[in-house]
């Protein structure tokens, strides 16, 4: 039997998730190997430098650059704060006054003799990282790297948007293949992972997002709502830091798709348990997926070493995706996979894999073209 390797999206009752939780600088890690954490405790944090503002004091008070050091009422490395005095004269015993404001509070970057200008940095934008899983430190990297050992049931998304965010698992719709309504929503929903089934309308996200729903998770959306609810064409697939105010997560792709059985079956069988969800998207080199993470208590971590070298290895029987056209979004299993290359519509020959869809029918598809489900 031919072995392949295909990128895939998980879905799992039960694994040993190692979550790399990263400062964009380094900053201070409050945690230590071997210590308890939850979903929203802060494991490290840091502050991010200002952003510099120039100031041209040499114009604003008409004089030569070389004089600005001497009319200077801070020095380098100070703090001020916005419309303190920064510099300041005095001319024909003290009747004309004359003086510079800072435009903001920060610190004094430097002071020009040449140019005669100030370089003011504001204040530094505090980042406090969270773990986002409940779970065990198993690992810390220098001062910016938290590695966190979650026992949970873990589900990726196709598609989403929108940052982190936390809160108990709600199904609203009754099947895989009903629409999420608007009215279905209501206040009772606030902080809260509703989950839908292959639809949500414009309506329904608006809804949601009134009244503070966590994330909403559903089979498919369509483009246009999407852009409507942006208020701009998404263009380049990398997301994650959309100002929603609730997360969304797509299962299946854009469209009015059923959210595949098993995706259903394990958030209707964790509804009420608090799950972890992340809209953050990249479709490029580095793949990042949006995810639902249901964490267990940290007392199941297991070893899954084992079960770790088999991702991603396509197998008679494996479930799959298929994601082009003519069967884009429909779900099967691998019931065959020919070792030699095939010739397709393009004439070029690639390596197959023969699929049983959902329906019963058998398809010949390339390998390219399926994404594995794990499981």
């Amino acid at each position: 039997m031919g072995h392949a390797y295909t990128p895939g999206l998980r879905v799992t009752e039960r694994t040993v998730l190692h979550k790399v939780r990263r400062l964009p600088i380094p900053g201070k890690v409050h945690v230590q190997p071997g210590d308890i954490v939850t979903a929203a405790q802060v494991v490290a944090s840091t502050e991010l430098p200002g952003s510099v503002t120039t100031l041209n004091v040499a114009r604003e008070m008409n004089c030569q650059p070389d004089e600005v050091p001497g009319l200077m009422t801070k020095a380098e490395g100070d703090r001020v704060t916005a419309g303190e005095v920064l510099a300041e004269s005095k001319a024909l015993w003290g009747l004309f006054h004359s003086f510079v404001r800072s435009p903001l509070s920060g610190t004094i970057e430097s002071i020009s003799e040449v140019t005669g200008q100030v370089l003011l940095r504001g204040e530094p934008t505090p980042v406090n990282l969270e773990a986002f899983v409940d779970g065990r430190v198993i690992e810390i990297r220098g001062q910016e790297t938290v590695v966190i050992a979650c026992s949970c049931a873990y589900l990726q998304g196709i598609f989403g948007l929108g940052g982190e965010a936390y809160g108990p698992v709600r199904v609203l719709c009754s099947s895989p293949e009903a629409a999420l309504a608007a009215e279905m929503l209501d206040e009772s929903c606030a902080g809260q992972v509703v989950v839908g089934g292959a639809y949500a309308d414009i309506g329904a996200l608006r809804r949601a997002i009134e009244v503070k729903a966590a994330a909403v998770v559903v089979g498919g959306l369509s483009d246009s709502a999407v852009d409507e609810l942006l208020g701009y064409h998404l263009g380049v697939a990398v997301t994650g830091h959309e100002a929603l105010g609730t997360t969304l997560i797509m299962t299946e792709g854009f469209g009015r798709i059923p959210m595949a059985e098993r995706s259903y079956r394990l958030l209707a069988a964790h509804e009420g348990q608090q799950a972890s969800v992340s809209g953050a998207t990249q479709i490029r080199a580095g793949v990042i997926r949006p995810e639902i993470v249901i964490s267990r208590p940290p007392t199941e971590l297991e070893d899954t070493a084992v079960e770790a070298a088999k991702e991603g290895m396509l197998e008679l029987g494996c479930p799959i995706r298929l994601i082009r056209e003519p069967y884009f979004g429909l779900l099967g299993e691998v019931v065959a996979l020919p070792e030699e290359p095939q010739p397709i519509e393009t004439e070029a020959l690639v390596r197959v894999l023969v699929a049983k869809l959902a329906d019963g029918r058998e398809v010949t598809v390339p390998r390219a073209n399926v994404e594995l489900i794990e499981q």
